[in-house]
């Protein structure tokens, strides 16, 4: 099982639980919801959410997902790409993603214990 993580709104989020799918916007316009890895994450939010606040990170469990995952390259790194839908059920955790006060991110306490846990040694 990989860890892959995706940034959306808390509204967003809130509203894929209404409905018991979650589509991003990307899916319809590139054919497919952008993820990060765990040691991606944080220059993927400074990259495209700098400042912007009601963020959540969805935690997604790789083994889960019901549509197909590519780790594509982008800007010579391989981020995972989900086809389809995500089913709720692969998503274990949505936490408060929240950026400081200079507008940057930093990784979550809460991500970094689960982590921890998975063995997933991270350095940032």
């Amino acid at each position: 099982m990989a860890l892959i993580l995706h940034i959306t709104s808390r509204s967003h989020w809130q509203k894929a639980q209404q409905y018991g799918v979650y589509l991003a916007g990307s899916l319809e316009i590139e054919g497919f919801i952008h993820c990060s890895t765990p040691a991606q994450v944080v220059a993927t939010a400074n990259r495209f959410f700098r400042g912007q606040a009601g963020l959540v990170l969805l935690c997604i469990e790789s083994d889960r997902v019901q549509s197909e995952i590519r780790y594509e390259a982008v800007n010579g790194e391989l981020f995972p790409h989900l086809y389809g839908a995500l089913n709720l059920d692969a998503v274990t955790q949505a936490i408060d993603f929240e950026p400081n006060a200079d507008g940057n991110f930093t990784l979550p306490s809460v991500l970094q214990r689960i982590l921890q846990e998975l063995g997933e040694d991270i350095n940032l």
